[in-house]
């Protein structure tokens, strides 16, 4: 059973690699046509912003490609229908979640802009910054954040930041003794 599995697994690998590879030629050979027949295209930023997604892709294809052992014919037991070979390693999976699925969608991110660029022109490289801008943001705010949050913290810790009838209440302390609810009785 865990055969089957891992044969699935490579069936699965060798065409999404192969599927991925075909895209990228594609996508690449449209711009490369629309950079020399219709307008030029700056080749600089299409050969930088398209290296992670090149990176990635050889990586997936390091990780991902099963490898298989050649055996002899004599042993036909044991050899699979591919011809004489056997499934030696699936490969990782490439449908994984967390970094995997990121790394897809750098590869999605580069290829989307790689077409815009030979569609629309050279100022569609920009849009290549909207994901690093919008992580950029998103860290600044759940930063400032945080420190609001200590400032609230360090502040209550001194005795400064508290009303003076609020001192050493809870908030639920202080809203149930403002709606005239239980109120603490010291003795």
């Amino acid at each position: 059973m865990a055969q089957k599995v891992q044969k699935t697994q490579a069936t699965r690998n060798t065409a999404t690699l192969n599927r991925t590879h075909l895209i990228s030629l594609l996508i690449y050979l449209l711009f490369l046509l629309t950079s020399t027949l219709l307008s030029p295209r700056n080749l600089l930023p299409f050969l930088l912003l398209n290296l992670p997604a090149l990176a990635i892709e050889i990586w997936f294809e390091r990780i991902g490609r099963p490898t298989y052992t050649s055996t002899s014919t004599s042993t036909s037991t044991s050899t699979s229908a591919s011809g004489g070979r056997e499934l030696r390693k699936a490969g990782e999976p490439l449908d994984a979640k967390g970094l995997t699925e990121w790394m897809w969608d750098i590869v999605y991110w580069s290829w989307g802009n790689t077409v815009l660029v030979a569609i629309a022109g050279n100022w569609a490289w920009w849009l290549y910054v909207v994901v690093p801008g919008y992580s950029a943001w998103l860290g600044w705010s759940t930063y400032s954040g945080v420190r609001q949050g200590f400032s609230g913290v360090s502040a209550g810790a001194g005795g400064a930041g508290e009303d003076a009838g609020g001192v050493g209440q809870s908030k639920r302390q202080a809203k149930m003794e403002k709606k005239g609810g239980q109120r603490m009785q010291y003795r």
